[in-house]
């Protein structure tokens, strides 16, 4: 009854039905592609090139930040070149940080990883 051609239900054999579908999606496919704006070539490069900037400025800002401080509490404390050293240390390892929270390899800030 369901693929008798005679009652009304579409006719023609699964295989014949899947073929028409086939070519109406592709006909559906390429008429999208046609009216569908290209992206620009270089916008994957764009992409690319700004997160290596988002990263290296995290990066970047953390040891600037640590420069700044250790060269503040130098020149509060008289205990130069020691502050600058520590701080500038810990700037390093706040901007790995960053990098690596941006990029996914650690969680979030107060954020706990799923097990």
């Amino acid at each position: 009854m369901s693929g008798d051609p005679k009652s009304g239900n579409g006719g023609g054999d699964l295989s014949d039905r899947l073929r028409r579908l086939d070519e109406k999606l592709d006909a559906r496919n390429a008429e999208e592609m046609r009216t569908k704006p290209a992206p620009p070539p270089d916008a994957a490069d764009r992409s690319g090139f700004t997160r290596g900037m988002k990263l290296s400025g995290d990066f970047v800002g953390g040891v600037v930040a640590g420069f700044a401080v250790g060269w503040l509490f130098d020149k509060l404390t008289g205990w130069s070149p020691w502050g600058l050293i520590v701080f500038i240390l810990l700037g390093f390892a706040a901007g790995v940080l960053n990098v690596l929270r941006s990029v996914g390899a650690l969680p979030k800030y107060g954020e706990r990883r799923e097990k």
